[in-house]
């Protein structure tokens, strides 16, 4: 009997449409998970049903109202496009589907599709280059769960963090330097999504050195090797030299904060202004932890941040695109499943 491999490719989530019900049912999965807002059950609740729910979704679902297309979200669109891609490619032995930590398809789905194609060994492929608790972390905490409940349990194994993989670096730096070529930025920021500061403190193992000083992100150590911050560091540090980039001409920063705690820092908006204020007229930004376009990128980088920019002095802002369904990101994605997958 030929055996199966299942691959579940995930992503973070999007609502099921861009109007405000679809976007509070999905906020409210979302944000009622521990791992993204990591507070005592009842503080949770209440700041989620006292605060966020009766006034987010709707200025959310506006924003998501900019970048919907007819074939609905963009991250589902570009989903579904990567594991049409990815299922061209990989052996006929190998199954893929594709699931949403939050939201439709679900990870529950994901699992009973691939079950149903008689797929008992798994690959699990988190869509997320930089490990964090509350992205991966959450992700395959949720797989395990679903998992668990089946009375023939799967054989999982998942694609590890791939921050500085070859491939993925690569691909980013073919869709990145037609952009440059095109807009010659006298500036480049590698904007990565924030997390509370609390966050990377809890992920090192030392208890003493993440965040104690200014290059504690400069290199990865063995305490810090689970540190999202760290990660995203080694990621830009790759994508500039692929692109030729002197440590001049490029900045890191994060973006998507929420609340009032402090997050990672240096915040994208504040550098964003930063630039344009010391002059800078042309920049180029790299969503690096995001491997398909969706709000953080088209809306929140794309539209917000090139108004603030032009706003405050600079001529043009380019946000360029995620990796998406790209030729080299499927290719590079394949690669990383397999290698994944492989006995040994």
């Amino acid at each position: 009997m030929q055996h199966k491999t299942g691959v579940l490719v995930v992503n973070l989530g999007s609502p099921d449409a861009p109007n405000p019900a679809a976007v509070r049912r999905y906020l409210r999965e979302f944000l009622s998970d521990e791992r993204v807002l990591d507070i005592n059950p009842l503080g949770r609740f209440m700041l989620l049903e006292g605060i966020i729910l009766p006034f987010r979704p709707r200025k959310s679902a506006e924003a998501y109202q900019q970048i919907w297309t007819a074939e609905g979200s963009p991250l589902l669109v570009h989903g579904r496009a990567l594991v049409e891609g990815m299922r061209a490619q990989l052996p006929d032995d190998h199954v893929v589907e594709l699931a949403m930590r939050y939201g439709n398809p679900s990870i529950a789905s994901g699992l009973d599709a691939l079950r149903r194609q008689g797929c008992d060994r798994l690959v699990i492929f988190p869509l997320y280059p930089q490990y964090a608790s509350s992205s991966t972390g959450s992700t395959l905490e949720e797989v395990y769960r679903q998992a668990a409940k089946r009375w023939n349990t799967p054989w999982i194994q998942v694609v590890p963090p791939y921050y500085d993989d070859a491939g993925f670096i690569d691909a980013f730096a073919q869709v990145g330097q037609p952009v440059l070529d095109a807009l010659k930025p006298d500036h480049v920021l590698f904007s990565f999504h924030g997390i509370p500061e609390r966050h990377v403190t809890k992920s090192d193992d030392s208890g003493v050195t993440c965040l104690s000083r200014a290059d504690c992100c400069a290199t990865l150590t063995e305490a810090n090797r689970n540190c999202y911050r760290a990660q995203c560091f080694a990621t830009a540090r790759a994508l500039a030299a692929q692109l030729n980039l002197g440590a001049d001409d490029y900045t890191i920063c994060f973006q998507s904060r929420l609340g009032r705690t402090p997050w990672i820092k240096p915040y994208t908006d504040e550098i964003i202004l930063d630039l344009a204020k010391g002059g800078k007229r042309r920049l180029a930004v790299f969503c690096p932890a995001f491997t398909a376009d969706c709000l953080e990128t088209l809306e929140e980088i794309g539209m917000r941040a090139l108004e603030d920019f032009t706003g405050a002095g600079g001529e043009a802002l380019e946000l360029v695109p995620s990796l998406n369904a790209t030729a080299p990101w499927v290719a590079a994605a394949v690669a990383l499943v397999q290698r994944a997958g492989a006995p040994g």
